[in-house]
């Protein structure tokens, strides 16, 4: 994904106005990036996306006992598509709620209508 692209899709916050936030505020756990424009706070998809970003813009030994987990090049890697993809399942199988004005879930193949 490049940084103009969405990491938290409730909120419309992009990858680069999180990983400058990141740059500018020094946090010191991965989950005051939820004061970026409210980022992971809504279905919560994007936490391990943060913490990868967290991870990444404070370097090794940042005492992120729960980034361990994160793989440092998952945002690298995805597309955009595989993203929102990826998301429409986690929420559809009952594991977040998008909040009003989130990012509309795309649309499955085999539920397209005429």
């Amino acid at each position: 994904m490049n940084l103009d692209d969405k990491v938290c899709y409730c909120f419309h916050v992009s990858r680069r106005k999180l990983v400058n936030w990141v740059r500018h505020n020094a946090p010191k756990v991965p989950s005051q990036l939820s004061m970026c424009g409210g980022a992971g706070t809504g279905c919560g998809w994007c936490i391990p996306f943060l913490k990868q970003i967290f991870k990444q813009g404070t370097g090794p030994g940042a005492g992120c006992v729960s980034c361990v987990a994160t793989p440092d090049d998952t945002l690298d890697v995805l597309t955009p598509e595989e993203y929102a993809a990826l998301r429409a399942e986690y929420v559809k199988a009952g594991n977040g709620t998008p909040p009003p004005g989130a990012e509309p879930l795309p649309e499955a193949k085999d539920e397209k209508t005429d």
